[in-house]
């Protein structure tokens, strides 16, 4: 639903959405996930909720293997990068050792498996800070 173009990554996408019913990052360059593919993995993300307005808010720090994502102010632990390898969780992100360094942000739904979907944005804001919800 979220892709940025990686000038680190040869501007591949990275990209966050849902994937096996939970949010998920992905790098387009060579198809790591975060958390990674496992039952484990998985269960500590958290489903996008339907049927109302949710508020998604990540950090990406461009100087060292960091990432932060928040789903209604909660930080969901399946979605962190700490530059410290944890199984099922971020092992196979942090085999690149460079930092993503964001240049766009587009917006968007894809779906893969034929489904139709309708997503709603509002509020976007982008910052060198941190924006609460």
């Amino acid at each position: 639903m979220i892709t940025m173009s990686d000038s680190r990554d040869g501007g591949k996408d990275l990209r966050i959405g849902g994937q096996n019913g939970a949010l998920q990052w992905n790098r387009e360059s060579d198809d790591a996930t975060l958390p990674e593919q496992s039952p484990s993995g998985v269960a500590q993300s958290s489903p996008l909720p339907t049927g109302r307005w949710v508020c998604l808010r990540f950090q990406i720090d461009t100087t060292q293997q960091s990432m932060r994502t928040y789903l209604d102010g909660q930080e969901i632990a399946g979605l962190r990068v700490d530059g410290v390898p944890t199984q099922d969780i971020d092992s196979q992100w942090l085999r690149r050792t460079t930092a993503p360094r964001p240049t766009t942000f587009r917006l968007g739904w894809e779906s893969y498996a034929g489904d139709q979907d309708t997503l709603w944005y509002d509020d976007v804001a982008l910052g060198a800070n941190p924006i609460g919800c």
